[in-house]
């Protein structure tokens, strides 16, 4: 070692007895003052200067008036350094890697990085430093080198489980060496850097208590208990001994540092899939809700669908029959008018029945006509004012000839000038359908009242009958729309469809009917309907600016 430095020393001495060398910049001679330009040479030169600052600049750094600019220089080499270290920190990856076992390479990767630089450093640094260490400080000084390079190299090559074991093995069995063969280098903290490192990169259990005994029984044993030692090298170069412990303290937290940087950000990540899955389970569960709610919506559509499946194939079937009896009955008279010479008194017998035939068939078409409407149009309801009072009187008006024929009398009650908001169309259909049922229920010399009168937000509309009575359970067929009809006191027909088209109706209406009958004591039917119109929430006001 000494020869070496005494060279190094007259390189030094000859190096500052030469004569400082004037340089000159691309626009001045070497023999030319300060301020003259050397017009012969100033295109080559100032090409020259060119082709030197193009390289310069694609080294990294520039020239900023003929002298290399340091910092760009310095961010340069910064940067490739970076580059460089990320790249060794991803040694290892492939895809079937999770997040966590990448960031645990990295951990692994990056510290035995700085192992392996320290590793090359403090050989070297030896070397001027100290010319008495024995020859296998050297060997041993030189391990770690080799140990986090071979670890490097597995790691790039995927070798990834033998890369750990080599790790938690070679480390803390060449550190022994160290103190095995007499050496106390200052570097016995690194047991306890392996056994923490152990906890956090080996998965199981067995792996886990072997590497940390290993390293707490060898520290124990070679750095505690034994004290013996052929080299001190606190003695030899305290400066090295206390550079070893102060470098295993640095590694120690360094590496609890990355391990908590890495776990942080991995525990952030997850956080933030929770938030997101959490997210998607709600949107999921919305979905579902939306899902179950469609379900039950069509299942209800189902139903409803065969209902009326159901009641149009009875109303048809009715239907069918009710139109040609009528029809059949005129046949059958203007047949025998054509064919036989009847007498006036033997067709003046017929035409009452079928009379009462045609003004049956005419209020089932008219019920008809207006329930296929409704179902074509199902939100037509155009509510106005409506006098109760004046179309209760045209009703009953255009019954007479119904109940004069059964000796019915016919009772209008009505408040006069009662105004009712509805749609008059519709609630004239209920009460021709109201009044038409009890003059078909009602035995000859019956009595029926209509009227109406006012209460405090609207108006009751109601029919009473001396008819014979509807019993409870027809009651709850008309009260659930199920399919209902019979025949009135005079062999009447009917199909069933105009109370079912009153409930209806008086819905739209926001009213509803109301059936109160007591079998033999007759019947009444009663509704609301709404005074004046419903008021109409005002428009939400504007904010102040």
């Amino acid at each position: 070692m000494k020869p070496l430095q005494q060279k190094l020393m007259n390189f030094q001495a000859e190096i500052g007895s030469l004569a400082p060398v004037e340089i000159s910049t691309p626009f001045q001679s070497p023999g030319s003052e300060a301020g003259t330009v050397n017009t012969s040479n100033e295109k080559n030169t100032t090409n020259t200067g060119d082709n030197e600052h193009r390289s310069a600049k694609d080294n990294g750094y520039t020239r900023k008036n003929g002298r290399l600019n340091i910092p760009a220089k310095i961010e340069a080499l910064g940067k490739r350094y970076v580059q460089f270290e990320e790249k060794v920190r991803s040694f290892g990856y492939t895809e079937a890697l999770d997040d966590y076992e990448k960031r645990k390479l990295r951990v692994f990767n990056q510290l035995n990085f700085l192992q392996l630089i320290t590793g090359i450093i403090v050989p070297i640094a030896g070397l001027f430093h100290n010319d008495k260490l024995p020859a296998m400080a050297w060997v041993v000084a030189c391990m770690p080198a080799i140990v986090s390079f071979l670890v490097l190299w597995m790691n790039a090559h995927h070798y990834h489980e033998l890369a750990i074991y080599s790790y938690f093995a070679l480390y803390p069995f060449a550190t022994s060496v160290v103190y095995m063969s007499g050496m106390n280098l200052g570097v016995e903290l690194f047991f306890i850097l392996y056994g923490i490192l152990s906890v956090f990169f080996l998965q199981q259990i067995t792996q886990m208590i072997y590497s940390v005994s290993l390293s707490m029984i060898s520290y124990f044993i070679l750095a505690v208990v034994c004290k013996h030692y052929t080299y001190q090298l606190a003695t030899a170069n305290p400066f090295g001994y206390f550079f070893n412990e102060l470098l295993a303290i640095a590694f120690i937290f360094y590496g609890l540092f990355l391990i908590k940087k890495e776990n942080t950000g991995y525990h952030l990540s997850m956080l933030a899939q929770y938030k997101t899955l959490e997210a998607k389970n709600l949107e999921i569960q919305q979905q579902k809700i939306e899902i179950a709610e469609n379900e039950t919506l069509l299942k209800g559509q189902t139903s409803e669908l065969t209902e009326l499946n159901a009641l149009k194939n009875k109303l048809f079937s009715v239907i069918a029959h009710d139109l040609r009896s009528p029809m059949y009955a005129l046949q059958n008279l203007f047949s025998n008018i054509q064919q036989y010479d009847l007498p006036a008194e033997e067709i003046k017998s017929m035409v009452p029945g079928i009379v009462n035939d045609l003004t049956y068939t005419t209020s089932l078409m008219e019920n008809l006509l207006q329930w296929a409407r409704s179902q074509m149009q199902a939100d037509a309801v155009r509510p106005d004012m409506t006098d109760i009072s004046k179309m209760i009187s045209t009703v009953i008006a255009s019954l007479r000839l119904q109940a004069e024929a059964k000796h019915l009398k016919v009772v209008c009650s009505a408040d006069a000038h009662i105004y009712a908001f509805a749609d008059k169309d519709m609630i004239s259909l209920v009460l021709r359908n109201l009044l038409s049922n009890a003059i078909k229920f009602t035995p000859p010399h019956g009595l029926i009242t209509i009227g109406a009168h006012s209460m405090e937000a609207c108006i009751e509309v109601f029919l009473e009958d001396t008819g014979v009575g509807i019993h409870p359970e027809a009651i709850a067929k008309i009260n659930r729309n199920d399919y209902y009809t019979t025949k009135g006191t005079a062999d009447e027909s009917g199909t069933g469809l105009g109370l079912m088209l009153c409930k209806e109706f008086l819905a739209r209406n926001e009213g509803a009917l109301h059936i109160e009958s007591e079998p033999g004591k007759g019947s009444v039917f009663s509704f609301t309907l709404p005074a004046k119109p419903s008021p109409v929430p005002p428009p939400p006001a504007k904010p102040s600016r």
